[in-house]
């Protein structure tokens, strides 16, 4: 089983200039080293705004914007780490069914729960989803349209048939789906839009290769919106054989970084300079381009810039942003379920009173 580090689903959308999103995972694990068995994560654009995680039990601020918003709303944080307290009881009981369901024992499982909104400021359209996923695969996903459960997975059809039932419930999820959730992801935009709306350039961008014979990396991180595109061309037109293109993953300063990795076994040593990796942004008019000859003028294969690498994969585990491991599946915008929303601050719960 692969635990993935948050990738996947927050790619780019269509509307991408348009579009705001308020996200959350839910992440309950079993028999993980070293890492918390719960962790809940909230995302404004993609951007971490609230952690909580089993070993802290309370929920943190990530932003500089959500401090002054917490700080407006005294209420706020402690009403948070209320829900996601009651959370954590509640997804350690379905971690153990959904092992008994798939007759499992011991071992590493993941349980997981990921629900949001998106909203175009602009047509003023709105979606949501609501999802779970279980060691790395859907495990049930809510219809919005239909108020009922999609099971993927054979042992989540009792789940789905207990849900069904619940008629009260499917019509109060819809409610924040369509409604709440987005008034809250408002709020958010309104706190945060100075620093949601700016645009950075990558701070570093460089070219990466382990071994000789291991495929060339492009490398950019510290750029913000993610609306961003990397790919390689050769002789002026962009080339799709032999290019690996990576996730758009978040660092733990709000921004976001990504690579693309071009294998260079079939490319002849004279040739590189034939090839270039581009870097766009949304909303910037400049390209940021590096040839593939630059690399070796740095003797083929510069192993201190890997390092760095491994250092922002490391930093994002050790800040928590690995709290969102998403299952390889990718439904776009299918996932959601939040704890119990009141007039003391809390915008992300829904009861939990759903057993699987």
């Amino acid at each position: 089983m692969k635990i993935l580090v948050f990738l996947a689903l927050l790619g780019l959308h269509s509307a991408a200039a348009v579009t705001h999103s308020l996200k959350y995972f839910y992440t309950a694990s079993s028999q993980v080293p070293n890492f918390p068995e719960f962790v809940v994560v909230g995302m404004v654009d993609d951007g971490q705004m609230i952690h909580y995680d089993s070993n802290t039990m309370k929920a943190v601020a990530k932003r500089d914007w959500m401090n002054t918003f917490s700080a407006d709303n005294p209420q706020y944080l402690a009403g948070q780490t209320d829900i996601f307290v009651g959370s954590q009881q509640w997804f350690k009981g379905n971690i153990e069914i959904a092992k008994q369901r798939f007759n499992q024992t011991g071992g590493v499982h993941v349980f997981q729960w990921m629900y949001g909104c998106e909203w175009d400021d602009v047509t003023q359209d709105a979606s949501g989803f609501m999802q779970y996923g279980y060691d790395g695969e859907d495990f049930i996903v809510f219809d919005l349209k239909t108020l009922t459960w999609i099971a993927p997975k054979q042992q989540a059809v009792v789940t789905k048939q207990k849900w069904d039932e619940s008629k009260a419930q499917s019509a109060r999820y819809k409610n924040y789906i369509t409604q709440e959730c987005v008034d809250w992801l408002k709020k958010y935009l309104d706190y945060g839009r100075s620093s949601l709306m700016r645009t950075e350039r990558p701070s570093t961008h460089s070219l990466l290769q382990k071994t000789p014979s291991s495929p060339v990396s492009c490398f950019a991180t510290g750029f913000y919106p993610n609306r961003a595109e990397m790919y390689w061309r050769k002789d002026g037109h962009q080339i799709h054989e032999d290019v690996e293109r990576g996730e758009i993953l978040p660092n733990h300063d709000g921004s976001f970084q990504m690579s693309v990795e071009l294998d260079v076994s079939k490319v002849a040593p004279e040739d590189w300079g034939k090839y270039e990796c581009v870097f766009q942004l949304s909303g910037v008019k400049d390209d940021i381009t590096i040839k593939l000859d630059v690399i070796r003028s740095k003797g083929g294969f510069p192993l201190v810039v890997i390092g760095v690498v491994v250092g922002v994969i490391l930093l994002l585990l050790v800040v928590g942003i690995a709290g969102y491991f998403l299952w390889k599946n990718k439904k776009g915008k299918e996932g959601f379920k939040p704890a119990s929303t009141s007039d003391s601050g809390s915008d992300n719960s829904l009861p939990l009173n759903q057993k699987a």
